[in-house]
């Protein structure tokens, strides 16, 4: 395996090297299907070198450069000032080769039912089945991963098209922080594990044995392998979370009204920038979207101004500092967390245009219609 993941690097960096150098030598391009051909001659007349690797794993090292160059010109033409030109790849940059299932690799399984994977000029390997592929899907795509010197497998999988039925739980607004994760509208609270934090004196401790070892040792390996093995296990922990956060939201409600929001306010606070990453607000987002494709809910994302100084009873502005946990309308009189109140004018400005609005509307429609909020 190790020597396979070389073999692709190396196709990587001598293909890079090949179109610098034709650049220089012509002043014009090579492109994917000229270094294909080119690459794959090069394959038989290596049989025991370059000819152990598969050929249409070769053939996705080279798309992944020519991906990498596509996207370094898309970013000059838009005039970025460091537009980040492909670079050689070390080992320590180079994690995965990829594969066309059924050609050099193949999902099996024995006789018990044990799940093998097997990989040209390997064998078949015995892995842990994470869960069974979806009855009806057909995998297109394997990625071999090497991670903190263990080693994964992703399948990529076509699935058929299903009619999703419609989603018949209530609606419900929630609008994000620091303080707790989540406030919904109906007064429930995700607290904040702040997992980043909690490990911030593991991870010094660490840190400063890393500084401690001499440079290029083994010892400094180590060292960094265990501070690499601790963020990925923050990570895992937060990942974790948002799955089963916004599998729960996903199956429990028809309608979930979120914010708009930049976090990019939040990342570039010096005050908010760790608490931000620690929390993870942006891959809520992300995987909340992708959840609700399964189960038929919407997501509405509705404009965030005034959702946290306007009560939320009688409509009036009042204002406050962050500091300030506590709503409390001098005009109605109302009383209740600042979170609770956002959340509620969160979930009012989703639906406010499907109650007023004119006939056939639906929820989505309106809201986008009526406060430019996006239907996701």
């Amino acid at each position: 395996m190790h020597y396979l993941l070389t073999l692709s690097r190396n196709v990587y960096n001598a293909a890079l090297e090949q179109r610098i150098k034709t650049y220089q030598e012509t002043g014009s391009g090579i492109t994917y299907v000229s270094q294909s051909k080119y690459f794959g001659n090069l394959r038989r007349a290596d049989p025991d070198g370059l000819g152990l690797l598969n050929f249409t794993c070769m053939q996705q090292t080279l798309r992944r450069l020519d991906k990498a160059y596509k996207a370094f010109f898309r970013r000059a033409k838009a005039g970025e000032e460091e537009p980040g030109f492909p670079r050689f790849k070390s080992s320590n940059r180079w994690h995965s080769f990829e594969f066309t299932h059924g050609d050099g690799c193949k999902l099996k399984f024995d006789d018990d039912g044990r799940a093998l994977l097997y990989i040209q000029n390997i064998g078949e390997i015995k892995i842990k089945y994470h869960r069974e592929i979806p009855f009806g899907a057909k995998i297109k795509h394997v990625v071999v991963i090497r991670k903190l010197g263990k080693w994964y497998v992703l399948f990529q999988i076509e699935l058929p098209e299903t009619e999703i039925a419609k989603h018949s739980g209530p609606e419900i607004g929630i609008d994000v922080g620091l303080h707790s994760l989540l406030a919904l509208s109906n007064g429930t609270f995700v607290g904040n594990p702040r997992w980043l934090r909690s490990s911030l004196t593991e991870l010094r401790v660490a840190q400063r044995r890393v500084a401690r070892r001499k440079k290029g040792s083994s010892g400094k390996r180590a060292a960094r392998y265990q501070v690499a093995k601790l963020h990925d296990h923050i990570a895992n922990q937060r990942r974790d979370f948002w799955h089963k956060t916004t599998r729960n939201l996903a199956d429990t409600y028809s309608l979930i009204a979120i914010e708009d929001l930049n976090l990019s306010f939040m990342t570039h606070n010096h005050h908010l920038a760790l608490s931000s990453h620690d929390a993870g607000l942006g891959l809520f987002r992300q995987m909340l979207e992708s959840k609700v494709e399964e189960t038929g809910s919407l997501v509405i994302a509705v404009p965030p101004a005034y959702t946290s100084q306007r009560c939320s009873g009688c409509g009036e502005i009042v204002k406050k500092d962050l500091s300030v946990r506590v709503h409390d309308c001098p005009y109605c009189g109302l009383v209740l967390d600042r979170d609770h109140n956002a959340a509620i004018n969160i979930l009012d400005l989703a639906i406010r245009p499907a109650r007023t609005g004119p006939s056939g509307l639906n929820v989505g429609d309106g809201a986008k219609r009526v406060l430019g909020s996006s239907l996701l």
